[in-house]
């Protein structure tokens, strides 16, 4: 894939650099602060080779990408100068209260969840090398693991003060001096006498509790929330000539005395409240929460409303050294979505839905949900509820045999050795039984429900379309799409391009062009025709949504040997002229001029059928289109 040309179709179709207020990214998503999201080109995105999706939600202007997320992050931060830059978004001011709290929950959160993971899985490892007597507790080797893994919980206030900063619109770096202050050896040596003697800590005859701040949470983010309200005062009140000086001085003075005077006492004292709170509710009913995060997992995290569950599930394993909230549902739901779409990819006749079904199935099962959750379990009915049911059923498993989560991670197959800890397999066995269960079950259950019509009946050599309906107004079950090119048909998966040989963008044909007067395949509206003019997407008055994509990489030819004839929200009829092209000045440009047709809302329809082969003329019939 073409990282860079991704990174700047992307940046460009989300209003340019300049609409862009800020971007991070987590596993699978670029998240975007847009000043205006009017601006963003939502369908365009959605049909760019290479986007999974497109979400608007929470103040946050998502865009899916899957697991290369890294590095078109990367590719968009080397073509702009984003970096550090940090900004409301358009939304911000429509927010209810509730959606900004989540925003800045998973602004805060988000950035530091490879920290965590990785410190997770490396406290994990540890974990399996001393149960397995590989190492002991007393080993160097063992030692040295140990404050690895230990670094990223322990200095989590360091990190948080960071991303906690940009959310409140305050310097990261003062941010991040705010969670180092918690944290410097004089102080916990302090902390740890004056707790062993009773002697009080104080400045200047203010008391100092003695609190250890090493991996909190809610202590940082208060202070850094002061710390955004005495750097702006700061930098009113100071004269220009000296503001580089006064404005750190006074932001970190203050804001350190408060902090460890009055609002790290009161946010090590509501973080131990929620852990006694989860505490009690674990011995009231253990089952509960696991449940209830299991069964409704898909709509937290298509919300983005999960990240408050993230927080809540650090702060336990600061506070009690392991979490019940989080993990244990969200690992049960995520692989219950991985069945889902292993029974879809196992039951389906349609080869590009087997491969992209198979592929995200496989995908959830390692723990990342979202080509299974937007590709899958969110289009589907069968889906949804196999995977609500085994997620449901499977955090009930992990309640009730009180599974425990001691090291974080993305809940799934690659996370289960954080579920060992206190020198116990217990909460491992659990975890695996649960994960095993919650698959099996959610497989069956999608198995079962799933209906896909069959519409095909192969003989020697041919394929008939043959609609299962036999009513009177069959015809209006179907509909057609034309070829928009004249040449030979060639089947979608030999498309040498993955993202349209495994049916990422939806199911169609592909046609080699030997005319390259290209007509509109459908009576609809043209939704867009790429500033490269290499790409149209077109609409159905019916709802279909065609894409048309002229060559494999064109977009590098930035619209040259293309000549535009038509326009962006122009109505068309079947045969109106759309594009010109050189067919021959490209494929001389070393491009291959395979033209793929894709449905890109396949899973809308109960089929999307090839019907043409060999040698097509523009108009004739290429695909069938079951409702």
């Amino acid at each position: 894939m073409d990282y860079k040309n991704l990174g700047k179709t992307i940046l460009d179709n989300v209003g340019g650099e300049e609409n862009v207020n800020e971007l991070i990214h987590c596993a699978t998503r670029l998240r975007f602060k847009l000043a205006d999201t009017t601006k963003a080109n939502t369908e365009t995105l959605k049909n760019t080779p290479g986007v999974v999706g497109v979400v608007n939600k929470g103040g946050q202007y998502q865009v899916i990408i899957g697991s290369d997320v890294p590095k078109v992050y990367r590719s968009i931060h080397d073509q702009s100068n984003l970096e550090g830059k940090s900004g409301p978004s358009e939304g911000d001011e429509n927010q209810t209260k509730f959606e900004k709290v989540i925003a800045m929950i998973s602004g805060i959160f988000t950035p530091i969840l490879p920290v965590i993971t990785a410190a997770g899985l490396i406290k994990a490892v540890l974990s399996i090398l001393t149960v397995f007597n590989i190492v002991q507790n007393t080993d160097m080797n063992y030692q040295v693991l140990n404050f690895i893994g230990d670094a990223g919980f322990y200095f989590l206030p360091v990190f948080l003060g960071g991303t906690a900063a940009r959310q409140f619109k305050a310097n990261p770096y003062l941010g991040m001096l705010i969670g180092a202050t918690f944290l410097h050896p004089t102080f916990t040596g302090m902390v740890n006498v004056a707790k062993e003697t009773g002697e009080a800590i104080s400045f200047f005859g203010l008391p100092i509790s003695a609190v250890s701040y090493s991996s909190s949470v809610i202590p940082v983010i208060l202070s850094v929330w002061l710390l955004s309200y005495v750097e702006r005062f700061a930098d009113r009140i100071s004269p220009k000539s000296v503001k580089f000086f006064t404005v750190p001085l006074i932001s970190t003075l203050f804001t350190s005395i408060v902090a460890l005077t009055l609002l790290g006492p009161i946010g090590s004292v509501v973080g131990n409240y929620l852990a006694d709170f989860f505490r009690w509710l674990e011995t009231f009913g253990s089952w509960v929460v696991p449940t209830v995060v299991g069964t409704f997992s898909p709509w937290l995290v298509m919300t983005g409303t999960h990240y408050g569950l993230v927080s809540i599930g650090i702060n336990n394993r600061a506070t009690l050294g392991y979490d019940t909230v989080a993990s244990n549902g969200m690992l049960a739901s995520n692989v219950a979505q991985g069945g889902a779409a292993l029974a879809i990819a196992v039951k389906t006749k349609d080869v590009n839905k087997k491969a992209m079904a198979s592929s995200a199935g496989v995908t959830a099962i390692m723990g990342i949900t979202e080509p299974a959750l937007f590709g899958i379990t969110l289009q589907n009915k069968a889906a949804m509820i196999g995977t609500m049911v085994a997620g449901g059923v499977g955090g009930f498993i992990m309640g009730i045999f009180g599974a425990r989560n001691y090291a974080g991670g993305s809940p799934g197959l690659l996370s289960l050795g954080s579920y060992i800890g206190e020198d116990t397999l217990h909460s491992l066995y659990v975890a695996a039984a649960t994960l095993v269960t919650s698959v099996i079950l959610s497989f069956v259950i999608t198995f079962i429900l799933y209906k896909e019509d069959e519409t095909i009946e192969t003989t020697t050599g041919e394929q008939d379309v043959v609609p299962v309906q036999t009513t009177a107004d069959s015809e209006n079950l179907t509909e057609t799409v034309v070829a928009p090119m004249t040449g030979q048909i060639v089947a979608l998966e030999e498309v040498e391009d993955p993202t349209f040989a495994q049916a990422i963008l939806g199911q169609g044909i592909a046609i080699k062009p030997t005319d390259g007067l290209v007509k509109s395949p459908i009576k609809g509206e043209i939704v867009t025709i790429f500033e490269t003019k290499h790409a149209i997407g077109l609409k159905t008055d019916s709802g279909l949504e065609l894409l048309i994509h002229i060559g494999i990489d064109t977009v590098q030819l930035k619209g040259e040997h293309f000549t535009q004839l038509a326009k962006n929200g122009q109505r068309v009829e079947i045969g109106t002229p759309l594009v010109q092209v050189d067919l021959a000045a490209i494929e001389a440009a070393g491009y291959d001029t395979i033209t793929p047709i894709v449905v890109t809302n396949t899973m809308d329809y109960a089929g999307v059928l090839p019907t043409g082969e060999g040698l097509v003329n523009t108009g004739d019939a290429v695909i069938k289109v079951i409702k």
